[in-house]
């Protein structure tokens, strides 16, 4: 596959397309996959009551991570654990940046860097923070984009723990263990569906394209694509660039919608929870993205819900504390021993759509 491929290999069809009806497709079974955000997010907005409301941004949260997860792990068929590294700085990047000078005053009086005496507009800061998530993406991704299977892997768990070791003990600039408030509140449910949309149609787009076809396929076959001129490095750090930018703008929200934020919030526990909803719906699709963040976001709802006990037909259960960790664990087994590709398979909405019409026809 050379730069001056024409046409491209549909995934679902197994035809060849143009690249102009390819990008159209691919901009309108990203809509088509967005479509069940959009709903739901409508449905918060106008009817679920505040404490629901709050739920579904971060609902959304984790959408876009594990959409960001997915561009890399999907892609590449590399397992990533450092993902959380990149939200956390996207957040802290917002929290240093555009926390009032006042509120400043309190928390990092003697931050280094005159960052103490600075103070941007909320979207200023967010494109730095991006800025420096792309900075430590690439210079991380150089070496990521060397290994791969195990390695990898364990490379990305190291830099999760370089960052959090960083938030946790630069005390001036991070604040350590103790949280880090004042961050203005500027981000509402509509803008976060909005750049849901946007980040599922982008890695859709990116699933999609030449660099995403090349990158699959030097994952299931390295040496038949290195045979065909696939620079496999290049494009493994493609896509670990685009998910950590995707996951440092999950992280900006975070702290936009919150105004509050601490460095367990990204380590292991978000780990499990995104990597689980990544596999229950499946890592080889966008689709699966969504459909597990929806899965299990209202099952761990449910399950949050009854650990305290509840009563069922008069009989008091007992408390039952740890059970959504429990079920982490379950979802994850069952998932990789009877359904290894997760819910969607390895088929996006709009083409199990296309599927059933063209079966029902």
């Amino acid at each position: 596959m050379s730069h001056s491929v024409e046409k491209i290999m549909s995934p679902a069809a197994g035809r060849v397309v143009q690249p102009d009806r390819l990008l159209v497709r691919s901009l309108v079974g990203g809509l088509v996959t967005s479509l069940p955000v959009l709903v739901l997010g409508l449905l918060v907005l106008n009817l679920a009551p505040t404490y629901y409301t709050y739920l579904a941004l971060a609902a959304f949260v984790n959408l876009i991570v594990v959409v960001g997860l997915q561009v890399f792990m999907g892609n590449s068929n590399i397992a990533n654990l450092g993902h959380s590294a990149f939200v956390g700085l996207g957040a802290y990047g917002v929290a240093v940046l555009s926390t009032p000078l006042a509120m400043k005053k309190l928390s990092i009086p003697h931050a280094p860097f005159g960052f103490a005496t600075l103070q941007l507009d909320p979207f200023s800061a967010a494109l730095v923070a991006l800025l420096a998530v792309g900075i430590v993406a690439a210079v991380s991704g150089k070496v990521i984009s060397r290994l791969s299977g195990v390695a990898a892997t364990i490379v990305s768990l190291a830099l999760l723990i370089i960052v959090h070791s960083v938030f946790l003990n630069w005390t001036d600039l991070f604040k350590g263990n103790q949280a880090f408030f004042g961050i203005p509140k500027v981000v509402g449910l509509p803008w976060m569906m909005v750049l849901s949309v946007v980040v599922i149609v982008l890695a859709r787009l990116f699933k999609d394209s030449r660099w995403g076809l090349q990158l699959r396929a030097s994952a299931q076959s390295p040496q038949a694509a290195a045979a065909l001129g696939i620079d496999a490095r290049r494009l493994r750090l493609m896509a670990w660039i685009l998910s950590a930018l995707i996951c440092g703008l999950a992280g900006v929200l975070y702290a936009y919608f919150a105004g509050t934020i601490s460095p367990k919030l990204f380590y292991f526990q978000q780990i499990f929870i995104t990597l689980a909803m990544l596999i229950l719906g499946g890592m080889a699709t966008v689709t699966g993205a969504v459909t597990g963040v929806i899965v299990l976001s209202v099952g761990l709802e449910f399950i949050r819900s009854i650990e305290s006990g509840v009563t069922i037909a008069g009989i008091q259960l007992p408390q039952l504390l740890g059970l959504s960790g429990v079920a982490l664990g379950v979802v994850i087994v069952l998932c990789m021993a009877f359904r290894p590709g997760g819910i969607s398979g390895r088929y996006e909405l709009d083409e199990q759509l296309s599927r059933l019409l063209r079966r029902s026809a």
